[in-house]
């Protein structure tokens, strides 16, 4: 299934984001800086892609690490997955945060996050008592290791 999502380059370089192996064997769409920067180590830089989405209600628009950043270079999000609310109208930047020890040149053009557009439900909480599980209260670590 496809939806249609309405989306604006804010500068004529921006690039759409795109499937690297097409929606049937990908979830996420890479998203391109549009402007160099130098990420330095352990200083976190939004990172400019030019474009702005108008997401239907209901879904959001969530950016995550690429795996090749993190492995090559740890480079990540610091607010990983950051999230894109339906209201949102300004430009999607990236936060990217470079964990290694030399500084990272980011150039217009590269690949620098991912893209998942997913569904989520509106929450009405309704106050009372929890019914009871088989994990109880047992929080970090309840599982063993």
């Amino acid at each position: 299934m496809h939806i249609k999502i309405r989306i604006r380059r804010l500068r004529p370089d921006a690039q759409l984001p795109e499937y690297a192996h097409g929606s049937a064997e990908d979830a996420g769409m890479d998203l391109r800086a549009v402007e160099a920067c130098t990420l330095l180590p352990g200083k976190p830089f939004a990172v400019p892609t030019g474009l702005a989405i108008e997401l239907p209600s209901g879904y959001e628009a969530q950016i995550r690490p690429r795996s090749g950043l993190a492995l090559k270079h740890a480079i990540t999000l610091p607010n990983s997955p950051a999230t894109i609310d339906p209201g949102y109208r300004g430009e999607i930047k990236v936060i990217l945060l470079n964990l290694g020890q030399e500084p990272y040149h980011v150039q217009p053009g590269d690949r620098i996050a991912q893209m998942v557009v997913a569904r989520y439900e509106a929450v009405d909480w309704e106050e009372g008592e929890l019914n009871g599980s088989a994990r109880g209260t047992g929080g970090f670590g309840s599982s063993g290791r």
